[in-house]
């Protein structure tokens, strides 16, 4: 398929496609684990660059600022006037992540990073079981809640 835009013909990338349906589909908890799952995927190739004997400093800040602008995504999508303390709680753990990825960074450092990956993945981990619940809920909502377990 091709798209016109400004008289250039424009081939319509299928991926990207596919990716911008996956986000506009999304539940909010899907949602949250794709940011989770992005940053990690940064950190992951940041720290692969920082192993490599040629490193390329400019693609591992530039790969470190993504996970930097993901972790602070989460941070402004927290609802502070529902979520209490526990987003008061999330807010605090996210601006440490965001200050460990800045020191990563800085000094190039892949245990540091890692020690941001592994909070990521255990958060992420902890939305992963919020987000199957939600859906079971919803999924029993919708078909009548008939608890057949007993």
């Amino acid at each position: 398929m091709h798209l016109q835009e400004g008289g250039k013909a424009l081939k319509k990338d299928p991926l990207r496609s596919y990716r911008e349906t996956q986000v506009l589909t999304a539940t909010q908890g899907k949602l949250i684990l794709m940011l989770y799952d992005g940053a990690v995927k940064n950190i992951n190739q940041a720290c692969e660059y920082l192993k490599e004997k040629h490193r390329k400093y400019d693609q591992i800040s530039s790969i470190i600022l993504k996970a930097q602008d993901i972790v602070a995504e989460l941070m402004v999508s927290l609802d502070f006037e529902n979520g209490g303390e526990i987003a008061k709680n999330l807010f605090d753990i996210y601006m440490f992540m965001n200050r460990q990825l800045l020191e990563g960074n800085i000094r190039k450092d892949e245990k540091i990073l890692g020690s941001v990956r592994k909070m990521l993945l255990e958060l992420r981990s902890s939305w992963a079981q919020i987000a199957e619940k939600k859906n079971v809920e919803g999924r029993a909502q919708a078909t009548g809640g008939v608890n057949i377990a007993g």
